[in-house]
Formats: C-alpha cells, structure tokens, sequence
C-alpha cells in the first residue's frame, strides 16, 4: 500500500473521528450527558453501529476521547494567556489567567459542562491514561501561576496552616515533583485560585447570571481585581 493511499486513510479518518466528537458534543448541548450515544451519533451520520464502532469501542470511550481534548483544549488556551502576560507582573499573569478561562469557557459551553458539569450517568473514566494526564497538565498551569505569584503574595498566606496531607497524593506528589520550592499553603492558594475563578464562570455558563447581571464579564473582572488586591500584589500593570 503506497504512503498516498495511507495518508488518505488517515486523513479520512482523522476527519471521522472529528466529526464523531462534534456531534456528541451537540448531543449533549441539547439532551445533556445522557444523549451521548454512539448509535444515535451512527445515524445521524448515515453510518452502520458496526462501523462508528470501529473508531470508538464504546461510549466511555468516546466521552473520555472528548474529556482529554477538553483539557487540552483550555491547558493550551491558558498556557498561551501566560506567554503572553509579562514575567515579571504576576498581577496581571493572573488577570490573563482568569480572563482566558472565562474566555474560553464562554465560547465552549458544552465542553466546560463536560469536564465540570454533572457526570455523564454510567460512565466509568480508565484508572490511569491521557484523560489524568491532560487534568494534570491543566493543573500544573495553575501552579505555574501560583509559582510565580507566591513570592509576592507568601506574605498574605502566612497564616494558612496546610501539610501535604492535607491534599489528596497525586496533586501533592505533581507539585513536589514539577514546584519543589512551593510550600502546601501554595497549593491551598491554587485551589482557593480557581474556586474563585470557577464559581462565577460555573454561574454564569449555566445561566444562573442570567437574571441577575446585566454584563457578566463586568462582575467577573472585578471579582478577579479583588481576587489580586487579597494576595497583596500590585495592581496589574494593563
């Protein structure tokens, strides 16, 4: 079989497999977690069951195909707020941050809901894979982010009085292993980070601002400059 035919194959594929993704995700924008269904996705497609099950054995296997692109999709997103920001204003690698994330989850509801919405009913996630991997990767921006703001906002956690026991093993071990110089306290920072973040973003994707808040991005911005002052770090330089 000449390399052609082969690129062909793969390309036809890769493009299958795509549309595959795409659809469920639609699925679910409509019927919710449980409308994802591999049958229904075949028929939507003209394929037989026998042939969308040649691309994915089964539906988890499909959800977590999706969950790891999710991941990816926003770790890359949120990587790049931070190349963008100055090093040396942690401020407003923080406001790039949060502004990223709201940014992103805005324009992928369906796949925000995914990965922090209410599980998909039946589904059993694999032990151990790419779908911990990219959650790790997507982790890991966040303690890069705390990494390079804790020299300035240490001060303001002094009083935090956390252990790595306090955390479950695997997200401390991460963060001996990829931050050695950052304390537990830091990881409690992390955590406090993104639950500050989430909350708002988690109410207004799933409509909860809707009748409260003419502009959601405006509340958001300033929980976020609040969210800075606390840590004691200077106002963002833009």
């Amino acid at each position: 079989m000449g390399d052609a035919t082969q690129s062909r194959r793969a390309r036809l594929r890769a493009e299958t497999t795509g549309e595959i993704k795409s659809i469920a995700l639609k699925h679910m924008a409509t019927g919710g977690p449980a409308a994802i269904s591999l049958r229904a996705i075949a028929r939507e497609m003209g394929m037989t069951a026998g042939a969308i099950y040649s691309y994915f054995t089964n539906r988890d296997d499909l959800i977590t195909a999706l969950t790891v692109d999710v991941y990816e999709s926003l770790a890359q997103t949120l990587e790049a707020s931070h190349r963008n920001a100055p090093s040396d204003d942690p401020a407003g690698q923080m406001l790039a941050h949060a502004r990223a994330y709201r940014a992103w989850a805005v324009a992928h509801p369906e796949e925000f809901r995914l990965i922090y919405g209410d599980p998909v009913p039946g589904y059993q996630p694999p032990e151990a894979g790419a779908a911990q991997e990219a959650e790790h990767r997507l982790c890991t921006v966040l303690l890069e982010l705390v990494a390079s703001a804790w020299p300035h906002a240490a001060a303001s956690q002094e009083a935090c009085d956390y252990g790595w026991s306090d955390f479950q093993p695997s997200l401390a071990t991460l963060t001996r292993e990829s931050f050695p110089d950052l304390p537990p306290a830091a990881v409690a920072l992390c955590l406090r980070l993104w639950s500050r973040m989430h909350g708002l973003l988690t109410l207004e994707i799933y409509g909860h601002l809707r009748h409260q808040v003419a502009d959601p991005a405006k509340l958001y911005e300033a929980d976020m400059h609040d969210l800075i002052r606390t840590l004691g770090l200077a106002a963002p330089q833009k």
